[in-house]
């Protein structure tokens, strides 16, 4: 059974720090593509960050560029993909999706619909 879970969401006031945590298992994603998505309410589902099968290279959204690092590490069965968001901004307030490809795909894949497994999501508020 696949399974992503984020943790490391939280509650932050503006110019604070965050490191997001996701865990994915059940298939092998040592070998893919591994994403952060971003959806604030109202508003449509939007790419944040990735990061390739052996982390050599890593893509960002411009809004984030500079101020969020996405890292992963391996053990056993499981990847970890991680977060770290440094210098928050209010209008970064949204629940955080991890996500991963069904077959490999380029590192710079930003739309949501190439991506097969999602997590359920961990909620960032930025207060201002």
């Amino acid at each position: 059974q696949v399974q992503l879970v984020e943790s490391g969401g939280g509650l932050v006031q503006a110019g604070g720090s965050l490191r997001l945590s996701c865990a994915a298992s059940g298939r092998t994603f040592s070998g893919y593509t591994m994403a952060w998505f971003r959806q604030a309410p109202g508003k449509e589902c939007e790419f944040v960050a990735s990061i390739s099968w052996n982390g050599a290279a890593t893509y960002y959204a411009d809004s984030v560029k500079g101020r969020f690092v996405i890292s992963r590490e391996s053990a056993k069965n499981t990847v970890y993909v991680y977060l770290q968001m440094n210098s928050l901004k209010p209008e970064d307030t949204a629940a955080y999706y991890c996500a991963a490809p069904s077959m490999p795909i380029a590192t710079r894949t930003t739309r949501p619909t190439q991506y097969t497994y999602w997590g359920q999501g961990t909620q960032v508020t930025v207060s201002s």
